[in-house]
């Protein structure tokens, strides 16, 4: 079975999470995609009535309209039954970084206001430390790039303004700018979530501790399960 496959697999099995009345976090990305759509097979088949989704981008809110789910608003809905969304890299204690799409401001405030986060990834985004594989995305706004740059730096990170591929600067879905900086193995992602958020100009950061409940895992063995240390 190829990863697209796998993938699709998780994410269904992740639907299965979900029930009529509920109120669900919808994600972003390749994975949280199979997840919208299930969700918009049950749902226009009469299995999930009364759901009501929260999108966590815009390209989330128009593929959950594009399968006729009722899409909500925190304003109307500020509390969130179940989301299902993917991660970059996951590590052994579940905390993630998140923001390869660009969406992690919208997806921590999702992921915040949730009860239970159920994270669908594949085997490859599975690391003993966050930071093995993947940079940790920052969203900064245009006149702090420069401060913000010089800070992170100071404090052990290697900071990459992200581009598009017609070499304008990423924009988020709120018009801010994303600097993708690697700080190697991050043992303690707790501290270093703490120390981004005290620099004036950073609106947020790709680190999410402590906000997973489940990992959905597509593996070559097929689906595993991780939960929650009590």
């Amino acid at each position: 079975m190829d990863q697209d496959s796998l993938k699709k697999m998780a994410a269904e099995h992740a639907v299965s999470f979900v029930k009529p009345e509920m109120t669900v976090g919808l994600g972003t990305g390749s994975t949280a995609k199979y997840a919208i759509e299930k969700i918009g097979e049950l749902y226009r088949g009469g299995k999930l009535e009364g759901i009501k989704g929260i999108a966590t981008s815009e390209w989330s809110r128009k593929l959950a309209e594009e399968n006729r789910i009722p899409v909500s608003t925190l304003d109307n809905d500020p509390e969130i039954d179940i989301t299902i969304d993917g991660a970059d890299e996951v590590d052994s204690i579940l905390n993630l970084i998140k923001g390869g799409g660009g969406a992690h401001l919208r997806e921590k405030i999702v992921a915040q206001a949730t009860k239970k986060q159920i994270i669908v990834v594949d085997e490859s985004k599975i690391s003993e430390y966050l930071g093995e594989k993947w940079a940790v995305p920052v969203e900064v706004i245009e006149m702090a790039i420069q401060p913000v740059s010089l800070f992170i730096r100071k404090i052990g990170g290697k900071p990459k303004l992200r581009m598009k591929k017609n070499n304008e600067p990423f924009r988020t879905d709120e018009g801010n700018l994303i600097l993708d900086c690697d700080f190697g193995i991050i043992k303690n992602p707790e501290a270093l979530s703490e120390l981004l958020k005290t620099k004036a100009g950073v609106v947020e950061h790709g680190i999410f501790e402590n906000l997973t409940d489940i990992v959905i895992i597509a593996s070559a063995e097929g689906i595993k399960t991780l939960g929650k240390k009590k």
